[in-house]
């Protein structure tokens, strides 16, 4: 067999030898198993749940699917001087599991706030937990330093009591149930075991003192703003996790009682809500679900004004600017009670404030269940231009991009709130941080950051009525399944907005954190995640992406993600349903991609090692010695001769030219009838078809490419090759990941161009689709880096900071001004 050369050079090989290759290349497959072969496409089968009658083949609710269903009645007080919430709930729960339940469990995660809960015992100085690595932590001598900020935090939980307070349990009646706390949940022994399709009903009577967001670093709580002209100054209250809620109980965890610990979000049931909000008179109230009683809580103005904003082209609004300041002096000790009532939802936030602006929009989305919603913003004056330009609209932006691909958005209303938390959602209702910058001329003015922050935080978190609000995945297990579908979707949604914003979606946005020593898996329990921006926001959104543009195809993809989607609507998704269900939908096996993806800490790196250049020989002399000589020729010529001739040394044959012969006229491709005879006789011994192929092939004096890659990175993946010709033209190859299958750490393939189409380059993933981590060895030949490679870091490094505001948000949002310079 001849020795292959490294592209640019020609090699010969014979009919024979090729075939002689293949063969050897799959006799060598059988003793894979004893040198370091691992399966990168052994099926998923032994990881995921074994189908059931609850949870099928096919990612779909089985024949018996089943969840339970908690419907809420509660009564609540807001007291504003106290900053202090009381409340009583009835709570209907129906068991349609087949299993007899003799105790419901209850999540109090107000109780997560306590110093002895067991978030807080937790809680590790200067680790990656509640707020990150805020804190450094002690090297070597020098002493750990304390911020301001987290003394603050000390001092609001010693000098006010958290948790729930004056806790009762009853049925009914009044007669009072057993129960017991257990840190952060609560288990209530039923009088009677529960038994399947049967409901029973429980009372819960508590109080809590509300938290300050701004110093404890919650999801909710009450911002306080001392500068308002009303004597004490205003606050402005973010309610949510701030009744008892039943947890879930699903066919694949029976209870869902892991502890809140601040990080993994919740698990929840579908049910319907009938809330009453006792609040100042002066204060307007947001909320999940439909407002009940508007003729008691709204001026007919208001009223009238909401009607018209139902067809209006741009947000209308229902409280105007003037009247939110007049309403900011305002002190009164009445009251007013709003009822909100949703059905078929999984929770019930809302907001409380007399600062708040309010406007409105119809979206008009058609459909059968829910042909206009009301898209509407509530914000304070520090909310001032920006929110009145792009909340709303944001709002319904997010809405009209989401239902293409999933399904037409299910309720009436859908709200933005400004107040202290950064991002955070609930069913119907949103809260968003940013706001604009007060100056001291009084006015003010907002930084194209603060701009594109809210823009992405509203679409984010309004998207997340999608994920998890209707498609109700398991969010303190598997952050990934609502954050990463969902950063996902506000990618798409956000690029459809402004492709100019960096939205933290695209490969190179998770190239950093993939090759990184702090990358665990995503599938990884929330709490124990170390970067969970990157982890379960970034990561996934980025495999999507991946997903769809470059392995399946935007048609196939969509296709599937929607079928999911349509699916698991209003129902208990697993990862092992979304993993089936795109599989099964798209027609492709994918489970070597959310193996590589999910389950491991491998990344992309792919590097194209040599490129050879074969051609066929013809074994006709009067070819392929031509060609022969003319290597010779290419060759560099030796050095040693080289010096000789410029010292004007002779050779023996040029001193003594009297003494020659047939050899040193003609070299040793000069053609004999030797060879010509020797040529004829290979052709007499070919088969007929195999001197048709072999004439064939001769005539067509095609290029023979042969590419050697290697899987640096561990994470199989298609390779994309862009081919550089020398004519200048370029060609694209894809070439699909299973071709690691029998060798995950080197492959070879073979790559046949048309005479004339000479490769003069080649590059893998060109366009930096597939989150290569080191385009270095991504061309052959090597070249210099250019230094656009600083670009591609700096819009990585703002894509990132989108996804990692994504996870900050959830935290409380400093004052604006702290904010624009973080950004």
């Amino acid at each position: 067999m001849p020795k292959a050369q490294p592209f640019g050079s020609a090699t010969l090989f014979a009919v024979g030898a090729l075939l002689l290759s293949t063969a050897i290349a799959s006799s060598a497959a059988v003793v894979q198993s004893k040198g370091d072969f691992v399966d990168k496409f052994r099926q998923l089968d032994e990881i995921l749940p074994t189908p059931n009658d609850y949870r099928n083949a096919a990612g779909a609710p089985g024949k018996s699917y089943w969840q339970q269903q908690v419907d809420y009645q509660i009564e609540v007080t807001l007291d504003e001087k106290k900053r202090r919430l009381s409340a009583s709930q009835l709570i209907t729960y129906t068991n349609r599991s087949p299993d007899t339940l003799r105790y419901l469990w209850v999540q109090l995660e107000q109780n997560r706030f306590k110093s002895d809960s067991l978030a807080e015992l937790t809680e590790e100085f200067g680790g990656l937990g509640r707020r990150g690595p805020t804190n450094a932590l002690p090297s070597g001598n020098s002493p750990a330093k304390i911020s301001l900020g987290e003394l603050r935090r000390q001092q609001f939980m010693d000098d006010v009591e958290l948790g729930y307070q004056t806790l009762t349990v009853q049925n009914p009646q009044g007669e009072p149930l057993s129960f017991t706390v257990v840190g952060e949940q609560m288990r209530i022994d039923l009088p009677q075991p529960l038994a399947p399709q049967q409901s029973t009903q429980v009372q819960i009577n508590f109080a809590f003192n509300i938290l300050e967001e701004d110093a404890v670093g919650a999801r909710s709580g009450y911002e306080h703003f001392p500068d308002d002209a009303r004597k004490g100054g205003n606050d402005i209250f973010l309610l949510a996790q701030w009744f008892p809620r039943v947890a879930a109980y699903s066919d694949y965890e029976a209870w869902h009682n892991k502890a809140f610990l601040g990080r993994g979000e919740f698990t929840l049931e579908f049910g319907n809500y009938d809330v009453k909000m006792t609040v100042p008179a002066d204060h307007l109230v947001a909320a999940t679900g439909v407002l009940e009683n508007p003729q008691e809580v709204l001026s007919t103005r208001q009223i009238e004004r909401l009607e018209r904003a139902k067809n209006a082209k741009r947000p209308v609004f229902i409280v105007t600017p003037e009247e939110a300041l007049e309403n900011e002096k305002a002190s009164e000790s009445a009251t007013k009670t709003w009822q909100f009532k949703a059905e078929n939802v999984r929770d019930f936030a809302w907001a409380s404030s007399r600062k708040f602006i309010w406007d409105a929009k119809g979206y008009h989305q058609g459909g059968d269940v829910q042909p206009l919603v009301m898209a509407m913003s509530f914000y304070p004056k520090e909310g001032g231009e920006l929110w009145e330009k792009y909340s709303t609209e944001s709002v319904i932006h997010t809405m009209e991009v989401y239902s293409r691909y999933t399904f037409d958005y299910p309720y009436p209303t859908s709200l933005s709130v400004n107040g202290p938390v950064g991002g955070m959602e609930y069913p119907m209702i949103t809260f968003n941080g940013p706001r604009t910058i007060w100056h001291e001329d009084g006015t003010r003015t907002y930084t194209l950051a603060e701009k594109r922050f809210l823009i992405g935080v509203v679409i984010h978190e309004v998207g997340h009525n999608y994920f998890p609000m209707i498609v109700n995945s398991d969010e303190r297990q598997w952050t990934w399944m609502d954050e990463g579908l969902n950063s996902f979707l506000d990618g798409v949604a956000g690029r459809e907005w402004d492709p100019n914003i960096p939205w933290g979606v695209e490969p190179r946005d998770v190239v950093d954190y993939m090759k990184s020593n702090v990358q665990v898996p995503v599938m990884t329990q929330s709490d124990s995640v170390l970067k969970l921006g990157p982890n379960a926001y970034t990561k996934p959104a980025v495999a999507l992406n991946i997903l769809r543009e470059v392995i399946l195809g935007r048609e196939l993809f969509d296709f599937a993600f929607q079928e999911y989607a349509n699916r698991w609507k209003n129902k208990r998704p697993t990862p092992s349903d979304f993993f089936r269900t795109m599989e099964e939908a798209s027609g492709v096996d994918l489970d070597w991609f959310w193996h590589g993806w999910f389950y491991t800490t491998d990344h992309v790196d792919i590097s194209i090692d040599k490129v050879f250049k074969l051609q066929l020989d013809t074994k006709n002399p009067d070819i392929d010695f031509e060609r022969r000589r003319q290597e010779e020729k290419d060759k560099p010529s030796s050095l040693f001769v080289e010096r000789n001739r410029a010292e004007g040394k002779k050779t023996w044959v040029e001193r003594n030219t009297d003494v020659r012969d047939f050899h040193d006229d003609n070299d040793r491709f000069t053609v004999t009838n030797e060879d010509r005879n020797e040529y004829q006789k290979f052709l007499a011994e070919l088969e007929p078809w195999e001197r048709q192929v072999f004439e064939r092939a001769i005539k067509e004096d095609k290029n023979y490419y042969v590419f050697n890659f290697s899987n640096v990175g561990g994470l199989v993946m298609p390779i994309l090759l862009q081919l550089n010709y020398a004519d200048g033209t370029e060609e694209m190859r894809y070439i699909p990941a299973e071709i690691w299958r029998r060798s995950p750490h080197q492959v070879s393939k073979l790559i046949v161009t048309n005479k004339g189409k000479e490769l003069e380059s080649v590059v893998v993933d060109p366009g930096w689709e597939t989150a290569d981590v080191d385009i270095e060895n991504n061309h052959y030949p090597r070249r210099i880096i250019p230094s656009r490679i600083e670009t591609f870091k700096s819009k990585k490094r703002e894509g990132w900071e989108h996804k990692d505001i994504m996870h900050d948000i959830k935290q409380p949002l400093k004052k604006p001004e702290q904010k624009i310079k973080k950004k």
